[in-house]
């Protein structure tokens, strides 16, 4: 991986952002933007199944009255009709977009396995002052593009970046919640606000214990906003002394399903690229890239989280009884099937699961059969056995409860010709 230059500039400078901060100087508040044009459930973007137009390379867009730009990188060999991982990356003070993609995204690109479209935004004045909401606009902005264009799976949308670029990150976290399935901030503060900062995202958060440019204790209050915001259980996690020369990473316990928040404290300063047992940073060397990644990718289609975000516990979907309620009646749970968009090979369905009777059914499962030639790519608000032929999917851990006369969805994309819909489709409780 390249080096990622001028890091020592960059860490002067971002203390004289650090400076500037908090004598007031930057412009904290941020405007009404129009948020992107999808949320964080699956879906088909525009760009699926159309010969893309965009190519990787450098880019210019029209965004708040400006011509911005941002840097590209579309997979090697493309498939119009597959949805694809969507990441931005952000980068520090006075580095580029340019910094960002020589460097591989942070180290991602190399662990993609081209699995995933990347995107480096340039920031006004090599940073992300963010004021009036512009880089909130150029993130949505760019995204409109991408996605009118290219086949994106929209929950699967990441944002990441250090410094500078983490605080930007966060900034996306708090404002785009509904947009963005987790971001990761390494060595960050609130620098470029946070508007809204109460919705639930995944979070990932990386930072030296011995930070000279932006202190630590700013990195953990950045994390302890998603602590608060996923439902988990408050703590103080280990982190490393000063001379071990190694990292600790800790998961939170307790979190809403879903929205994980990991922590990750390593004895060092102000570097995207620490190395265990080396006092000097080193970009090929580091171990962030692949806790990043595996962050990230452990957030499979099948298990995007709902628009809304579920109750820790599943409720009922009428008032209790006074008395407990039987387990369910034999044929009272119906699953019935509908094509709700197709595209030149390819396709996205749902799945309605009723309760027919007159007791709560507790947990259920829909069989069906996909024709020759249908292959499952990502479904939601289930859990899918089997992606061709005989599938079965079971309730997610918030939708398995269902009163009488209550009914809810899952769905899914895939391959091949949608309209010929599946045979066998059944359900059964438990």
């Amino acid at each position: 991986m390249a080096k990622r230059t001028p890091l020592l500039s960059s860490i002067a400078a971002a203390a004289v952002l650090l400076a500037a901060v908090a004598g007031g100087a930057l412009n904290g508040g941020l405007g009404e933007t129009a948020q992107a044009s999808t949320n964080g459930t699956l879906a088909a973007t525009a760009g699926c199944g159309k010969a893309p137009t965009l190519s990787s390379g450098t880019r210019t867009i029209s965004s708040g009255g400006q011509n911005r730009s941002y840097i590209l990188r579309i997979p090697d060999g493309y498939d119009r009709n597959r949805p694809y991982r969507l990441i931005f990356g952000f980068h520090w003070l006075n580095g580029s977009a340019n910094n960002v993609a020589s460097a591989g995204y942070y180290g991602l690109l190399p662990l993609s396995n081209n699995s995933t479209i990347f995107v480096a935004p340039q920031g006004i004045d090599n940073g992300w002052a963010n004021t009036n909401g512009r880089d909130l606009t150029l993130f949505d902005d760019i995204s409109r593009q991408i996605e009118n264009d290219l086949c994106v799976d929209t929950s699967q949308r990441f944002a990441l970046g250090w410094s500078y670029g983490g605080a930007m990150s966060y900034a996306v976290a708090c404002a785009r919640p509904t947009v963005v399935r987790a971001v990761t901030v390494i060595s960050g503060a609130n620098l470029s606000g946070c508007n809204g900062g109460t919705q639930p995202v995944a979070y990932f958060g990386i930072h030296g214990i011995y930070d000279s440019v932006l202190n630590i204790s700013a990195g953990r209050s950045l994390r302890d906003t998603f602590v608060r915001n996923n439902g988990c259980t408050a703590q103080s996690p280990r982190e490393p002394s000063r001379g071990s020369l190694t990292h600790i990473t800790t998961t939170y316990s307790g979190c809403r399903e879903g929205y994980p928040v990991q922590w990750a404290a390593f004895d060092g300063d102000h570097t995207p690229s620490p190395v265990d047992g080396s006092s000097s940073p080193n970009d090929s060397r580091t171990w962030t890239s692949g806790e990043i990644w595996r962050f990230f990718s452990q957030f499979a289609s099948t298990t995007p989280p709902p628009t809304t975000a579920p109750p820790t516990t599943a409720p009922p979907t009428t008032p209790p009884p006074t008395t407990p309620p039987p387990t369910g009646e034999p044929g009272a749970c119906t699953a019935t099937y509908r094509t709700v968009n197709t595209w030149p090979g390819g396709y996205q369905a749902e799945v309605t699961v009723a309760n027919n009777g007159a007791a709560t059914l507790n947990g259920w499962t829909v069989r069906l059969t996909l024709a020759s030639g249908q292959a499952i790519s990502s479904l939601w608000n289930g859990v899918n056995t089997g992606t061709s032929g005989s599938v079965s999917v079971r309730n997610a851990a918030y939708n398995g409860t269902l009163g009488a006369n209550a009914s809810t969805t899952f769905g899914f994309t895939a391959t091949g010709n949608g309209a010929t819909a599946p045979s066998g489709v059944s359900c059964t409780s438990p």
